[in-house]
């Protein structure tokens, strides 16, 4: 695919990778609680998984909009992007802090899918979004760390070689702020000796696990930038995991607006189209509305991104926005469909329980509120 494509260009792309995997390829995925090996491996054929790579590491050197774009097509086709979103932003920590050793060792075969960066470990199961509380420490002896702890919902850990990971180097109550002494490392999960793999079982298809770290030993060489100084390194590449969900979001939304649409074009109740009725209409706009609003949010959040100013609040509330717009459109596709969207058949109920992930994670909209009402309004903290 050619990197330098407009919007229009690179939806309809995507968009054929996208025609390969039909709704019957996620539905039996969906049944069988299976990987998308298939769909990852197009992806990244085509490069997409590498969309925010640098060309000169082989990636493909797209804008955080370009690739947000991608995602959005990938759930507004049907299908569930996120097997791919997240080799797109975790990467971006060691695009910043690596260093050129550590960016030219992986960042190719990243781009080539010789490698694959899908794991990112941070939640813990008492610490939850407070992560400058988590307790996994990483002792250093020597040339090597030595880890012990647990993480809890940490996705696709089967389904890679390397895994970023966040630990506390330094005890809390000897670092003046507590998002001090935490640092992060770069886990080559094939050769880990010392972690248990948990599988959890969850609401969707999503391959997610809980970790226990007992005497788990990475090199020194696996350190990410500068010991202690990790919480800022994670921090840094929010901005780009909000935009490209809300990406997702926006992609779920349009494909319940797309199919309530038909819907109610299609459905014929007491010899009348039943889209034909305000009390059908009037719901489908509105969601169309939604979607389309937290759509511009989006956009204005990535360019800031790509321009390299500040966008915390854009991106969190295009996120915010996002969630809760494919949310009300997921409604809406239920109720269209009425008892109907129940049935496996129509994929609506698998794209209902998809989307509703998104208002609680990676972060709850009752955070995104915090974050607003203190940071852009200057009220005072609430926790």
């Amino acid at each position: 695919m050619s990197g330098t494509a407009g919007f229009e260009d690179l939806r309809a792309e995507v968009r054929e990778v996208c025609g390969r995997f039909p709704d019957s390829y996620w539905r039996g995925l969906d049944a069988r609680r299976g990987y998308p090996e298939e769909f990852v491996r197009a992806m990244t054929e085509e490069g997409y998984l590498g969309a925010l790579i640098p060309k000169e590491y082989g990636g493909l050197g797209m804008s955080l909009a370009e690739a947000s774009v991608i995602l959005e097509e990938v759930n507004r086709s049907g299908g569930n992007a996120q097997p791919a979103h997240a080799q797109m932003y975790v990467m971006g920590t060691l695009l910043r802090h690596g260093s050129e050793e550590q960016k030219r060792e992986y960042l190719p075969k990243i781009a080539t899918g010789e490698i694959r960066l899908q794991a990112f470990g941070v939640t813990e199961p008492e610490a939850g979004t407070d992560t400058t509380s988590i307790k996994t420490f990483a002792r250093k002896e020597g040339d090597r760390y030595i880890i012990n702890g647990r993480k809890i919902y940490i996705s696709r850990v089967q389904h890679s070689d390397l895994m970023l990971l966040l630990a506390r180097t330094t005890p809390r109550e000897r670092v003046r702020k507590r998002s001090e002494g935490l640092s992060v490392f770069l886990v080559d999960l094939r050769e880990a000796v010392g972690m248990t793999v948990k599988p959890r079982r969850v609401m969707i298809n999503n391959e997610t696990n809980e970790l226990v770290f007992e005497n788990l030993e990475v090199p020194a060489s696996a350190l990410i930038g500068e010991e202690g100084k990790g919480f800022r390194y994670i921090l840094d590449g929010m901005n780009a995991e909000r935009v490209l969900i809300a990406a997702e979001c926006i992609g779920n939304g349009r494909w319940f607006v797309d199919r309530a649409t038909r819907r109610a074009k299609e459905r014929v109740v007491f010899g009348r189209p039943i889209g034909q009725n305000q009390g059908i209409q009037f719901p489908i706009a509105r969601a169309h509305i939604g979607v389309e609003a937290a759509s511009l949010m989006r956009f204005k959040a990535a360019q800031l991104f790509d321009a390299g100013e500040p966008c915390g609040a854009e991106a969190n509330m295009a996120l915010l926005l996002a969630a809760d717009a494919a949310w009300e459109a997921a409604n809406v596709a239920m109720q269209t469909y009425g008892g109907y969207g129940y049935d496996v058949e129509y994929d609506v109920e698998r794209k209902f329980r998809e989307t509703r992930l998104f208002k609680v994670a990676p972060i709850s909209t009752n955070l995104i509120l915090s974050y607003i009402a203190e940071h852009v309004l200057g009220l005072p903290r609430s926790f």
